[in-house]
């Protein structure tokens, strides 16, 4: 192109920061190359043949083709455009789930998001086989090889039958509930998580008499509506109108008294893999935790770590 465009070798090689041998030497080769000549040289000017004119044309969409091509290479190197495959837990409330979406389309608009519905569990096993990008995980648990995002505290509360007696309490003390059974995520979910809930727990004063595991809404509603046993979980995750006052009668949402149990999330990602959809993702997703499910940050008193133990065996 640069030699048909400037019908001499010399200024061609100048315009493209090389000098005039190497690139006569090119020509020649493209020309075998191609079985057909394509310039006319004589020693005073180069001219282009029927051959170079007919192919110009292909030549130069081909290198526009290419220029695009790189540019969508940069693209995806960068971050700004491809798939990211991310997961968030069960237990995320919808609202938090659609602020997240706008803010990470509104930071990655080229960028398509391929998102899971994963327990802490089995985020840590796909993100070690590199089949997910980045996650929302519950702390503690085994991060070896993984970069985190900031780690957001979101305190829990209790759900209640109506009839309990600690329903009528503004605040609830965790030895309160000593009558009932606990629900909670079934153990193989996150199991340091499930494990320190126990502790905390069992610290405070209430070791139930037995934990039954439920994940979806509406089966951990039935269980509490049962009168035997008590949830825990954020004021954001509770049913429209826990409390008794509308909405929803049958369940009463109340916080703990004192320092209560909490849940510890952070963004994850496979260590050295963080690249501008990863940041954005996560960024995204600490901002709609921070806005809709009143988390806030966390200084965590000790090593985000799976405990090789459990002080519990259920």
């Amino acid at each position: 192109m640069a030699v048909a465009e400037e019908s001499h070798f010399g200024r061609a090689a100048a315009r493209l920061g090389m000098a005039q041998p190497p690139l006569s030497q090119r020509i020649r080769r493209l020309e075998r190359e191609l079985g057909v000549r394509l310039f006319e040289r004589t020693s005073r000017q180069v001219t282009i043949t029927e051959a170079g004119r007919l192919l110009l044309a292909e030549a130069r969409e081909l290198l526009g083709r290419s220029e695009s091509f790189l540019a969508a290479a940069r693209r995806v190197r960068d971050g700004e455009t491809g798939l990211l495959r991310a997961a968030l837990p069960p237990d995320i409330s919808g609202e938090t789930v659609a602020a997240l979406l706008a803010d990470f389309r509104h930071r990655h608009a080229g960028m398509e998001l391929e998102l899971h519905e994963l327990s802490t569990a089995q985020q840590l096993v796909r993100l070690a086989a590199h089949e997910l990008d980045v996650g929302i995980v519950h702390h503690p648990c085994d991060v070896s090889g993984l970069d985190l995002g900031p780690v957001l505290r979101r305190e829990l509360g209790v759900l209640l039958p109506p009839g309990a007696a600690a329903a009528g309490l503004r605040e609830v003390p965790l030895g309160a509930l000593a009558p009932y059974d606990l629900v909670l995520f079934p153990r193989a979910d996150a199991p340091a998580l499930h494990d320190d809930l126990l502790t905390t727990c069992a610290r405070g004063g209430w070791t139930p008499a037995a934990v039954r595991h439920g994940r979806g809404a509406s089966f951990v509603r039935g269980l509490v509506l049962s009168g035997g046993a008590v949830a825990l979980c954020p004021r954001d995750t509770q049913p429209e109108g826990a409390g008794g006052d509308n909405g929803d009668p049958d369940v009463v949402w109340r916080p703990f008294t004192g320092a209560p149990p909490a849940w510890r999330q952070s963004a994850a990602w496979p260590k050295g893999r963080g690249d501008a959809a990863v940041q954005a993702f996560a960024e995204a997703a600490t901002h709609a935790l921070r806005a809709t499910a009143g988390a806030v940050p966390d200084a965590p008193t000790r090593p985000l770590h799976l405990r090789p133990a459990s002080e519990f065996w259920l």
